[in-house]
């Protein structure tokens, strides 16, 4: 079995149903269940007899530790992280705790149990880490994509938060031979997106007839990778990747963010048209920028394309058709997910709308 950590969220509960889809191996998953984590996502797993979940913290030292001594996993998944720049903007702390102390916790509790395991499942054994291109900084719009030998150089508290986890996964490697594998990943989207972040926020915003806030001129440029995509890298990863090496993962798809808004208009312009004819791009309302809003990501993949044969299923054309598909078919998902604090949250950092 594997132990994955921070499975209730995003990535983390579309990498679960991917895991569950292909291969019955039995999954424990820790997850705190802050605002974004959300068990609603699993819940097709409830008659899955391989499938167990525990609220818990990785920072928790002795929930971990118990975790690993019953259920004797093979391999450790991380997601569990803070993920959100503006969120690590207003509250730096909350990053800092789970992101760099959390990380360290949970290492030095897998350590534990790794070093007392019996060969061969000592040597066998792998810690993956999930991590993001963030890391590497910001790229002009002719600087070649993100690799894994590009330095670190974070812009925000929650890259940076992110790049002192990336060091401590490395640091555990190379200091006592933890076997670890990081991925970096380009920019998610996709079924169960928490609907603060850019694509799902439109589609939630542009339904309800609110304003599309748009940072600045919108011209930032990020990578797009669908979650399932992402997901079945992270297992390829986990089943070939080398020890101690390091596998960036990208969609090929860098758009700027306002061409992504534009598409998913017009997606709902053709699928949900608004009762007034007008198309949703009406909507778009330019915002203040935020803060140090790193200009361009995009990454170079070759190295687990050539290395492990990956490559993404899906382009971004059939990614985000398939993304607003899933919205418009799941409008219970999104209501029950607003809650009063996420209300607050979007009034706080966009303006009431």
């Amino acid at each position: 079995m594997i132990l994955v950590t921070g499975g209730a969220g995003f990535i983390g509960s579309n990498f679960i149903l991917d895991w569950f889809a292909g291969d019955p191996e039995p999954v424990v998953n820790l997850d705190l269940l802050t605002y974004a984590g959300n068990v609603e996502n699993l819940a097709a797993l409830a008659d899955e007899p391989g499938y167990r979940f525990m609220r818990g913290s990785i920072g928790d030292s002795a929930l971990v530790a118990g975790l690993l001594a019953t259920h004797q996993p093979r391999a450790v998944v991380n997601f569990a992280a803070e993920s959100h720049v503006d969120r690590s903007i207003h509250g730096p702390g909350t990053f800092i705790e789970t992101n760099v102390l959390g990380t360290f916790r949970l290492l030095e509790a897998v350590r534990g149990y790794w070093a007392g395991l019996p060969e061969p499942q000592r040597q066998t054994f792998r810690f993956l880490h999930v991590s993001t291109d963030e890391v590497y900084g910001s790229l002009s719009a002719t600087d070649p994509a993100f690799s894994e030998t590009n330095r670190y150089e974070p812009n925000s508290p929650y890259s940076a938060s992110k790049a002192a986890s990336d060091h401590l996964v490395r640091a555990w490697h190379h200091t006592y031979g933890l076997p670890v594998l990081t991925t970096n990943c380009s920019n998610n989207y996709g079924p169960y997106h928490f609907p603060e972040k850019l694509i799902p926020l439109m589609i939630v915003n542009a339904l309800a007839g609110k304003p599309l806030p748009v940072y600045g001129d919108g011209l930032q440029i990020r990578d797009w990778l669908y979650v399932r995509d992402h997901a079945s890298a992270i297992r390829r990863v986990l089943a070939a990747g080398r020890p101690g090496e390091v596998y960036n993962v990208g969609g090929r798809s860098e758009r700027t963010n306002l061409a992504i808004v534009h598409t998913v208009c017009g997606l709902l312009d053709a699928r949900r048209p608004r009762r007034d004819g007008t198309s949703y791009t009406s909507l778009i309302t330019h915002v203040t920028d935020r803060p140090g809003h790193d200009r361009r990501y995009a990454i170079d993949c070759h190295k687990i394309e050539s290395e492990l044969g990956w490559t993404p299923a899906e382009t971004f054309e059939t990614g985000i058709e398939k993304t607003v598909q899933w919205y418009l078919d799941h409008p219970e998902w999104v209501a029950r997910v607003q809650s009063g604090a996420y209300r607050e949250w979007i009034e706080q950092q966009y303006g009431a709308g």
